[in-house]
């Protein structure tokens, strides 16, 4: 099972720049359109948007993607 986080949890993942972390901003638990596209969410499938410490860039991914720091 993946690990559950909470708003306010530091986080961080991989993207294509490499190592990132930030801050979980909002949890999504319904179906929400980001970038244009329709992301699936559920309650035991949640996905996070996550500001970055470095940037003001914000991401959304599922819990599997991200680590707890």
């Amino acid at each position: 099972m993946t690990e559950k986080f909470d708003v306010g949890d530091h986080v961080r993942w991989n993207s294509e720049a490499g190592q990132v972390e930030g801050v979980i901003i909002k949890k999504h638990t319904r179906d929400v359109q980001y970038k244009g596209h329709t992301r699936h969410c559920s309650e035991d499938e949640p996905q996070y948007e996550i500001k970055s410490d470095k940037t003001d860039h914000v991401a959304l991914h599922k819990g599997a993607a991200l680590t707890k720091r």
